[in-house]
């Protein structure tokens, strides 16, 4: 409990510089949302109303208060990146069958499949047309190629859903496509928004890179380790869904032929009805698979964090320190 409390905290403090500008995000997402179809405003209202750790545009936001304050251009691509992430996470929840969504149904299950996707595609849309209004190729042609990225990365776990055999290596470009791709877009066009040079923007890039890389290894041990409360979806999701993430592959080349069959049919059947999640976790944890993925995770946080404190100290530099921090010590 202490930690939690620890944890709740350090974010506070973390995020403190850019509250009143999140709060300004919140505010363009709101606007930005209605659209002219009332099921798609009403999607996109329940959506926001879930919440979410905001964790995309403070990063943002961030990067770009290391320059000087926060420009109007930052406040508005931070809620162009929210919205790029909201809509990924509808169409991810499609493809996944999700149930669940930050502790409340998800809009497939509310809405359906075919409305869901045409929600999340005006919502890929307007999130250009938001980036559209600041008449900055550069700012475009970086959410182009994130997009580009995020749906290629989809496209591959998609192919590699319910394979035994991936590799550690096909695992870490799914993470760099799907969450380190983001992460990484979300420095740059701060530092963009401050008028950043190449140089710069490419340090803070390869700071956040590391950091989403972080970020999904650690979501993905959490999703074995954690619970359903404080996930807001069922532990044990990905495997579930067929998806073969870190402490599953460096079990896999140690495991038992009776191990390696239960970790198969929960892959294969979709449920832990015949292979209870409990005796998933306890392979998991004999081979040391969790040890050895947060060690993983940790190389990433280190390079994050010595690419980030090699910029001046300040407020922004100090809140990002602490972020790197939070990534890789939280519990949810």
């Amino acid at each position: 409990m202490f930690s939690k409390i620890r944890q709740s905290i350090a974010a506070r403090e973390a995020f403190e510089i850019v509250e009143p500008d999140l709060e300004q995000v919140e505010r363009d997402i709101s606007v930005e949302s209605v659209a002219s179809v009332e099921a798609i405003t009403t999607i996109n209202q329940y959506l926001q109303a879930g919440g979410g750790k905001r964790l995309r545009p403070a990063l943002l936001l961030l990067c770009n208060r290391l320059f000087g304050p926060s420009t109007d251009c930052a406040r508005h691509l931070a809620a162009v990146v929210e919205m790029i992430h909201t809509a990924t996470l509808v169409h991810d929840d499609v493809i996944d069958v999700a149930k669940t969504r930050r502790g409340r149904p998800s809009t497939n299950v509310v809405w359906g499949n075919h409305i869901s996707v045409l929600a999340g595609d005006w919502l890929y849309m307007q999130a250009f047309q938001l980036a559209l209004r600041q008449r900055n190729f550069h700012i475009l042609d970086v959410l182009i190629s994130l997009t580009q990225m995020m749906v290629e990365g989809e496209l591959l776990q998609f192919e590699r859903l319910h394979c035994m055999d991936i590799t550690e290596a096909d695992y870490m470009e799914l993470v760099d496509r799907k969450t380190a791709s983001l992460f990484s877009a979300c420095a740059s066009l701060g530092a963009i928004a401050a008028g950043a040079n190449d140089a710069v923007e490419a340090k803070l890039g390869d700071f956040a890179w590391n950091l989403g890389m972080a970020f999904q290894l650690v979501d993905d041990i959490l999703d074995f380790t954690s619970t359903e409360k404080i996930l807001g979806k069922p532990a044990g999701n990905d495997l579930r869904e067929g998806k073969v993430t870190l402490p599953v592959i460096y079990t896999l080349p140690e495991a038992s032929a009776a191990e390696r069959r239960a970790l198969e049919v929960v892959v294969s059947e979709g449920n832990y009805e015949q292979v209870p999640f409990m005796h998933i976790l306890q392979i998991l944890e004999r081979h040391g698979a969790i040890e050895r993925a947060y060690d993983r995770a940790h190389t990433f946080t280190e390079k994050s964090r010595r690419i980030i404190a090699s910029f001046p100290d300040s407020p922004a530099q100090r809140s990002l320190q602490a972020i790197v921090e939070l990534v890789t010590d939280r519990s949810s």
